[in-house]
Order: structure tokens, then sequence, then C-alpha cells
């Protein structure tokens, strides 16, 4: 099973963490692991092409242990509220695009969320 975490702050999405296996399927043809790993990249790929900010990231393939923490998605960090929007929308619409992957895959994904201080 993946387990997904989303880190919030203020009620603000600033990050997630991805770790396990989803063993839907074998390697290559893991439809879950894939849509997981697409959905991913994209967010990576938007925040630092389109949205020019920095994305904190790690990615152990081996372990499929991934960390990706977006800063810029918290006022503290961001001056631009647009940008700081759209970067903690896109990071809510993974939130929920995953909460309804977990309708049908249910036994090969988990996610939550946790609140910082």
């Amino acid at each position: 099973m993946t387990k997904i975490t989303f880190f919030k702050r203020n009620g603000v999405y600033y990050g997630f963490r991805e770790t396990g296996h989803s063993e839907y399927a074998d390697e290559g043809y893991d439809i879950v692991c894939s849509a997981l790993s697409a959905m991913t990249m994209l967010i990576i790929n938007t925040v630092e092409i389109s949205y020019a900010s920095r994305v904190d990231y790690t990615i152990d393939e081996k372990t499929t242990d991934i960390t990706v923490k977006i800063k810029s998605a918290l006022p503290e960090y961001e001056k631009d509220e647009k940008k700081q929007f759209a970067i903690a929308g896109l990071l809510q619409g993974y939130f929920y695009q995953l909460m309804d992957l977990t309708e049908d895959y249910y036994d090969f994904l988990s996610v939550e969320e946790i609140e910082d201080k």
C-alpha cells in the first residue's frame, strides 16, 4: 500500500510524503503507481517551471519514499498572493484527486493530512 501524508499549516497545503508500494500489479503494469508518479511529477514541474518557484523534494526509487515541500504555498514564504494561492490550490487539488482515487483503490492507497503548529 502507498501511504500519502499531506502537510498543512494554518489550513494551507504545502507538501506531501509518499511511502510504500501500491502493489496493485507487477512493476511496469501498476496503474496506481503510474498515476501517482505522473501526478507527483506534474506538481513538481508545474511549480518549478510554470510558477518559477522552488520545490524541495527527494525521491528514493528503491523504497518509493518521496517527499515534496513547497514553502511558497505559505504566505510567510511567498509575497505574491496569486502565486501562493495557485501553488496551495494545486496541492489541495492533488489531495482531493487522491481522495477520489481511494474510493476505487482503497486496498492500495491511503491518504491523510497532518497540520503543523
